[in-house]
């Protein structure tokens, strides 16, 4: 997603790292020898089954509940993008629900003279990357979810509000409506259930199909193990600075691989004093504007 579409979402005080795959395997390679062996197995490991063929879209979510358990549930499912507009309602996470879930995920704000613009330019740069635009709905006329073609192209799923679900406007964006059968007197679910219910079932389903590949290229993968050893030990900034540095030429600084578009630069707290001894539970993170640029 380029920055003219969306604004990425990161912790404060990460150091640029110019966008050159080779030195990008290089710095892994060297953070990899200040990082535990287990948490070197496990980041290959939830890497591996990450994905971006499924991805999530949020339109004005605001309890922080459910902001954090949606990100906890695309982290546990491996799906890798959120995307967010909060025009109308600040996106906060709590940081006992999330539990550090959102170190692990790239989170992408959309913005606007306000929301009616902010969610089309949301839907336009998603459809701009192929995704298919499904809503959720009690519609008994959409489609079940057991029947949705993950096989059709990659999917951007949409979830609205707590009390009054996604927008006209985002409605008129969506591709299809996609239900969850229900057989009790209640007709709806809460919106962070609803999500790990479907992204439970569609991540499933995307795994077990064996003409599809939704895994990551070498090149996301590669920059998606750069963010996560760089986040999983203590003074890792200090580690890059110290290795871009002893690489540097002719004294001039390396280019800002960010250079060409705006920031919102959050804070995630806890992230100077994060190490690979640090079990996944006291990982946190938190979004929030920050005025630090790189």
């Amino acid at each position: 997603m380029d920055e003219i579409d969306a604004i990425p979402l990161r912790p404060a005080k990460e150091e640029p790292v110019p966008d050159d795959l080779d030195l990008r395997r290089a710095l892994c390679d060297h953070l990899a020898q200040f990082v535990s062996p287990d948490r070197l197995q496990r980041i290959e490991q939830v890497l591996a089954q990450r994905t971006r063929w499924v991805t999530v879209a949020l339109e004005e979510v605001y309890q922080t509940h459910n902001a954090s358990a949606i990100l906890r549930s695309c982290d546990c499912f491996g799906v890798q993008d959120v995307h967010i507009v909060d025009e109308r309602n600040q996106y906060t996470i709590h940081n006992t629900i999330a539990l550090g879930s959102a170190q692990w995920l790239d989170l992408y704000r959309h913005e606007g003279p306000n929301s009616e613009a902010a969610i089309r330019r949301c839907c336009d740069g998603l459809r701009g990357r192929g995704y298919r635009l499904l809503a959720t709905t009690p519609d008994p006329g959409a489609t079940e979810l057991d029947e949705v073609d993950v096989a059709a192209g990659p999917i951007a799923l949409l979830f609205g509000t707590e009390l009054e679900g996604l927008t006209s406007q985002a409605m008129e964006q969506v591709d299809e409506a996609i239900r969850i059968p229900m057989v009790g007197f209640t007709q709806s679910l809460n919106v962070s259930v609803s999500a790990a219910l479907i992204l439970r079932q569609l991540t499933a389903s995307l795994r077990a199909r064996s003409d599809v590949d939704g895994s990551l290229s070498e090149v996301e993968q590669t920059q998606i193990r750069l963010r996560w050893l760089r986040r999983s030990m203590h003074h890792g900034e200090a580690l890059i600075r110290r290795f871009l540095g002893e690489r540097s030429t002719s004294g001039s600084a390396l280019p800002d691989e960010n250079s060409h578009g705006q920031r919102i630069v959050p804070d995630l707290h806890n992230h100077d004093d994060t190490n690979d001894d640090a079990t996944d539970d006291e990982v946190s993170g938190e979004i929030g504007t920050d005025e630090h640029e790189d």
